[in-house]
């Protein structure tokens, strides 16, 4: 397939990982939307893929796998495959990544899509993240990309010691969310907010956590 696919958004001083931008070069955002939107694809936004369900402006994207300090050889969990286009950045960076998606026709979709493109290092689970996938743990990093009104405790656990987190977490306010970049070292956790983002909410276990608080 022929490249690079340029997407608007990857010149912002923050990105300073040029292998994330030029992972993401290689991955062909178009075949990751409906045909409908095919036209802004490389535009920095995000855009409807169904089931009430966005993929990410590219912009966030690369801010999130750069934050994750994704290397080659790294094991990656990703909560919400969506359309499958960040297991894609992903694998281009050459990680071996598990995905979980809980809407069932989103997952299968993914499934098929990342097969056909050629990315073999991906598997694509459908379930609830909120648990992770223990049976793959630990991991190098994991990437959540649906808003959560906590962080998860199962994620927590499944980082790898150095391992790194990046999670939409819901504000105190409750407008919008803060994304946060969680490391591990041994038995304690350290934090930082990379500031306001939007993302759509996780659902599942996540929902019912958000209704409890």
């Amino acid at each position: 397939m022929q490249g690079p696919f340029v997407s608007k958004g990857l010149d912002r001083d923050v990105l300073s990982n040029r292998e994330v931008v030029a992972a993401m070069s290689r991955v062909p955002r178009h075949e990751f939307v409906p045909k409908r939107f095919r036209g802004s694809a490389y535009e920095d936004r995000a855009l409807p893929i169904g089931s009430e369900q966005t993929i990410s402006q590219p912009f966030i994207v690369a801010l999130m796998t750069q934050e994750a300090r994704v290397t080659q050889g790294s094991r990656v969990l990703e909560i919400g495959t969506g359309s499958g286009y960040q297991a894609a950045v992903l694998s281009e960076m050459g990680a071996r990544v598990f995905s979980i998606e809980i809407i069932e026709e989103l997952a299968e979709q993914a499934r098929e899509r990342l097969a056909e493109l050629g990315y073999e290092n991906v598997e694509v689970r459908q379930g609830d993240g909120w648990q992770g996938w223990s049976e793959e743990a630990p991991f190098d990093a994991i990437i959540v990309t649906a808003a959560t009104p906590e962080i998860p405790q199962p994620l927590l656990d499944q980082l790898a010691h150095r391992g790194r987190l990046v999670i939409p977490v819901q504000s105190a306010n409750q407008l919008g969310e803060n994304l946060m970049v969680i490391e591990r070292d041994g038995d304690n956790f350290s934090s930082q907010n990379l500031g306001p983002v939007r993302f759509v909410p996780m659902t599942g276990k996540g929902a019912e956590e958000a209704e409890q608080n």
